[in-house]
């Protein structure tokens, strides 16, 4: 029951594949000061932005903070995935306990701040519906100024990310994050702009309320998403019967089996799967043919694959 492994040393030069999680972290890293920029720049303004909406009782630019808070968490989530993987590989060389990495974290991070997120969408909303009741005073002035420096901010993000978001899946999200609050922005410079010429103090409360409901469904998809990696559950984009089939279509394949798939972190999913064989056909030839099928077809760079010849018995499957 040769696996991966062993075919790849018996094999010799004949078998030369290496296991790298994708070109996606490498792409990230090359763009990592524009990442880092990005960061600082975000952070800075979601300060500025949640202190001024806290000092001129400004709710929508408060909602906006929360939006951009997302942006901030997000970006600090790619840059540590980029940062963890990069010094996982150069400082320990596999010797370690932890021998998928700590790419999990990104995954814990996102699944708090996906609570952290939700809360606060649900205290914007009623707290919206309290302000439609009884307007209070809204400083609109500076409301204005700052929802006109955050939007700047997020337009000088987008730029420093727009290259990196072409390479690198990670830096898209991040690239999709500030792109999504740029719209959150201009909604606070309306009610701003409405509050200060015509006196529509409910356009406060209410472009706040849009925007809350706007960060609901987000946040809904980052838990979810989160919660179905930590359950090891099959991508949603992979279809496992599509790779049954196209694994036992492999010439000298009779059967799949034991097959399971599962994401580690963004960008990186696994599979190990049994590849029943006829007793003359070349486990190399199979394992290269597999290997051209995963990363080809279903981008899956990380797999453990076990070649069992027909006449070899006692690898069932396992029922779990």
């Amino acid at each position: 029951m040769p696996d991966h492994d062993d075919a790849h040393k018996a094999g010799g030069r004949r078998h030369q594949h290496g296991h790298s999680h994708g070109p996606s972290l490498r792409a990230g890293a090359r763009h990592l000061g524009r990442l880092k920029l990005a960061f600082a720049v975000t952070a800075v303004f979601f300060l500025v932005e949640a202190v001024t909406g806290w000092l001129t009782n400004s709710l929508a630019l408060l909602s906006d903070a929360g939006h951009m808070l997302t942006d901030v968490v997000g970006l600090g989530m790619a840059l540590a995935a980029i940062q963890l993987a990069d010094r996982f590989e150069r400082n320990t060389g596999g010797e370690t306990s932890h021998t998928f990495g700590l790419y999990r974290l990104e995954i814990l991070a996102a699944f708090v701040n996906a609570l952290l997120l939700f809360a606060v969408a649900i205290w914007v909303l009623v707290e919206a519906v309290a302000r439609l009741r009884s307007e209070p005073e809204v400083l609109d002035g500076p409301m204005l100024i700052v929802a006109v420096l955050g939007l700047a901010a997020n337009l000088v993000a987008f730029q420093l990310l727009r290259e990196g978001a072409r390479e690198s899946i990670n830096v898209e999200g991040a690239y999709l994050e500030v792109l999504a609050d740029t719209v959150g922005s201009v909604g606070v410079i309306i009610a701003a702009l409405l509050m200060r010429f015509l006196g529509w103090g409910w356009a406060d409360p209410l472009i706040a309320a849009l925007i809350g409901l706007w960060i609901l469904p987000r946040t809904w998809r980052l838990g979810r998403n989160a919660v179905r990696i930590l359950l090891q559950a099959a991508p949603e984009h992979i279809s496992l019967e599509g790779l049954r089939t196209d694994l036992g279509a492999i010439g000298g394949v009779l059967d799949v089996h034991d097959l399971h798939v599962w994401t580690l972190t963004s960008e990186m999913d696994a599979i190990s799967a049994h590849l029943k064989t006829t007793d003359d056909s070349d486990p190399h030839s199979v394992l290269d043919q597999a290997r051209e099928v995963l990363t080809d077809t279903y981008g899956i760079r990380h797999a453990t694959l076990q070649v069992e010849p027909e006449s070899h018995v006692g690898c069932e499957e396992i029922s779990w």
